[in-house]
């Protein structure tokens, strides 16, 4: 791609109406990024090419034409940047993102894009402001702008029903986040592949905490299987740590401390090899407890 054309475009412009690199740079990111867009040398994230498209007084859409840029490709550069600030749990960074996208007709206009902003103002209603009332009809709204009675339910739609399950079964309601799980399980039976394989190994770790909850632990670890053997299948390790560890947690609630013990020293070898400290201090005190309780 040649970035140079859109980089000469926003130079030409931005002397036009009199700004410096550092005007045009303010609230958006650092001169020295406009100066290497300029350039030719990066392009802009979405979200900066429409706060700069703002200060220029143009439609993004002008970038998109002189470029021949996809509009796709900058919906995906969202999604992707909304996603990346998801799962580090940045979510003031991503509203910011929402809140931009929100007066862009890119979005407002076509219902599939305008779901993908509505999914991620529902997370963080519950996350950041902890309505969970509020956060909740907001996720089905946009779960419903999409939806088609008369097909399984599309990957996004999937997606918008494990985060609805999840908020249900923090506020334990547990027989609304079954219903959530059920619906995407079915779905996935339909569809039979799916591009995004997380999707699966999400839903039966969720499952398998939702039964754990309801005290049918064997339910809870054929679950956790499943996920297990769907992560070797698809040479994927997300949540492979967590599923042996869930196992763990099973038989620690059935006081088998002896196959607690097995499943939370797999689960800190993976969280070793992954170098992902977040729950090595947790699992490591869990194991000198499983430890103790069967040396007593």
């Amino acid at each position: 791609m040649d970035y140079s054309i859109v980089g000469n475009k926003i130079k030409e412009l931005r002397k036009a109406i009199g700004l410096t690199q550092g005007e045009l740079a303010d609230g958006v990111c650092t001169q020295a990024l406009i100066s290497r867009i300029e350039k030719g040398d990066v392009y802009p994230s979405a979200t900066s090419l429409y706060q700069i498209s703002k200060k220029l007084g143009v439609d993004i859409n002008f970038f998109f034409e002189i470029a021949t840029i996809p509009r796709l490709d900058y919906v995906k550069e969202v999604e992707r940047q909304l996603w990346k600030l998801r799962r580090a749990r940045q979510f003031e960074e991503m509203i910011e993102i929402v809140k931009v996208e929100e007066r862009n007709q890119v979005f407002i206009s076509h219902p599939y894009n305008f779901q993908l902003l509505l999914w991620h103002k529902g997370i963080y209603q519950f996350e950041v402001e902890n309505d969970s009332i509020t956060s909740l009809e907001t996720l089905q709204s946009a779960f419903t702008l999409t939806r088609n009675l008369k097909k399984a339910l599309s990957e996004r739609e999937m997606e918008i029903q494990l985060t609805i399950g999840a908020i249900q079964f923090k506020e334990n309601n547990l027989a609304e986040a079954l219903e959530c799980y059920h619906k995407v399980e079915n779905s996935l039976r339909l569809e039979g592949e799916v591009h995004n394989k997380s999707i699966k190994t999400r839903l039966l770790y969720n499952m398998a905490r939702v039964f754990s909850r309801q005290s049918r632990f064997e339910e809870s670890i054929e679950c956790c299987q499943e996920g297990i053997r769907w992560c070797i299948d698809t040479e994927n390790l997300h949540l492979l740590a967590e599923l042996h560890y869930h196992i763990g947690y099973n038989y620690e609630l059935q006081n088998n401390f002896v196959m607690a013990l097995s499943h939370i020293e797999k689960a800190l070898l993976i969280f070793e090899m992954k170098e992902d400290k977040k729950y090595y201090h947790f699992l490591n005190e869990k194991r000198n407890v499983y430890i103790n309780k069967l040396s007593e």
